[in-house]
């Protein structure tokens, strides 16, 4: 089991993980080890997941997401096959702690207190007062 959050775990059976060779330079390694790892989780149809934070996390995955509401990760920054499924499993834990958050409750409009409007307006009062003054030329 995967620790997510202290109510939220996740099954290491969930993820699926299959191995491509990594792109770009790299020499003689990167033509015949296959380092870069391809992470699978479907976040529709997970267990683990409550509906709520399932709904958050497919909206958070954007492109990652498949129609068939499987969440995509590609790790390829290391050269090692371990380093990149660490830091691919780092990436949906994070995606998946983000989503777990609850979203923060809705503003409620609130209106100006009246002595807050009575001072907006003297001070308005005042700088038009001030502005006048200095308008007038005396001759």
């Amino acid at each position: 089991m995967i620790q997510i959050t202290h109510r939220i775990a996740i099954d290491e059976k969930e993820i699926e993980e299959s191995f491509v060779r990594s792109s770009g330079p790299g020499g003689q390694n990167v033509n015949k080890v296959e380092t870069a790892v391809q992470l699978r989780f479907d976040a529709r149809r997970s267990p683990s997941l409550p509906d709520d934070v399932s709904v958050r996390l497919q909206k958070l995955a954007g492109s990652r997401l498949t129609l068939d509401g499987v969440i995509i990760i590609i790790a390829q920054t290391h050269r090692s096959q371990e380093r990149n499924r660490a830091e691919a499993l780092e990436r949906l834990v994070e995606m998946i702690r983000e989503a777990a958050k609850p979203p923060p409750p809705k503003r409620r409009p609130t209106k100006p207190t009246k002595g807050s409007q009575e001072r907006r307006l003297e001070s308005k009062g005042k700088r038009a007062v001030t502005k006048r003054l200095r308008s007038e030329r005396p001759e």
